[in-house]
């Protein structure tokens, strides 16, 4: 069973299944012994993903995370898998109240009180997409959540790396041991002439920890969200980068 959209999008109940006969039990399957984790935006959950008709449709039947760079990507080397996205997130802000750091710990991304237990699951890479909302809203000083963050003043370059550092200083705590990605891409951020780049690079350098890598894919040139086609493009290059330069 996979849940293709995202958690706002209404809940997922499985109350069990009913069997007919006397069906032969098979063994169980045996467990996978990689585990990947994704933090991420609206890149990450497949937004738009199965919209073929180009119009980048904010339907979310159009979203399907199984066809994610991030679900591709754990196929690919037969790992298990958690997504921890929500399409227009932020590091710094979102176009929701809501941002990644708030949400990233929680059981139930709406309920504040509901604490996830980071020992239940732990991976060994960790891969972190975020910023692209943020590059989009930094300099939106008309939007309610620009007001309600930075009130009349964009941020600066050293207010910027620094939330990128602290949000990743966060994982490295509950993942001690993981090798953690910082990536960027496809869309925008990472066109020619982007500082976002820079900023995840200095922050990076700023924690001084040999196991958190930069990896970036460029930008698709493209309006819209991924295609099927370009999400395939951004897990072949994230695939690449991971098996060259991650033992796991």
């Amino acid at each position: 069973m996979f849940r293709r959209n995202e958690w706002s999008r209404g809940k997922t109940k499985f109350y069990g299944f009913k069997i007919k006969g006397h069906p032969k039990i098979l063994p169980k399957s045996p467990s996978l012994k990689r585990k990947i984790e994704f933090y991420g935006n609206s890149i990450s959950a497949g937004y738009g993903v199965e919209d073929y008709s180009g119009n980048d449709s904010p339907d979310s039947t159009y979203t399907n995370n199984y066809k994610s760079y991030t679900a591709i990507t754990a196929r690919h080397f037969n790992a298990e898998y958690q997504c921890i996205c929500k399409g227009g997130i932020g590091v710094m802000i979102s176009w929701f109240p809501l941002t990644m750091p708030e949400m990233y710990d929680r059981l139930n991304p709406e309920d504040e009180n509901s604490a996830w237990n980071f020992k239940k699951y732990i991976p060994e890479i960790v891969v972190v997409n975020l910023f692209q909302n943020d590059s989009w809203l930094v300099n939106r000083k008309e939007h309610p959540e620009f007001k309600s963050k930075f009130n009349s003043q964009p941020p600066s370059e050293s207010f910027i790396i620094d939330a990128y550092s602290n949000f990743i200083k966060k994982i490295r705590i509950e993942y001690p041991k993981a090798k953690i990605i910082a990536m960027l891409g496809n869309m925008d951020i990472t066109k020619t002439g982007s500082k976002w780049p820079e900023y995840i690079l200095k922050a990076v350098r700023s924690i001084k920890d040999q196991n958190i890598y930069t990896h970036f894919v460029p930008c698709k040139e493209t309006p819209g969200h991924p295609s099927e086609k370009e999400q395939e493009d951004i897990a072949k290059s994230l695939i690449e980068f991971i098996e060259e330069h991650i033992e796991w």
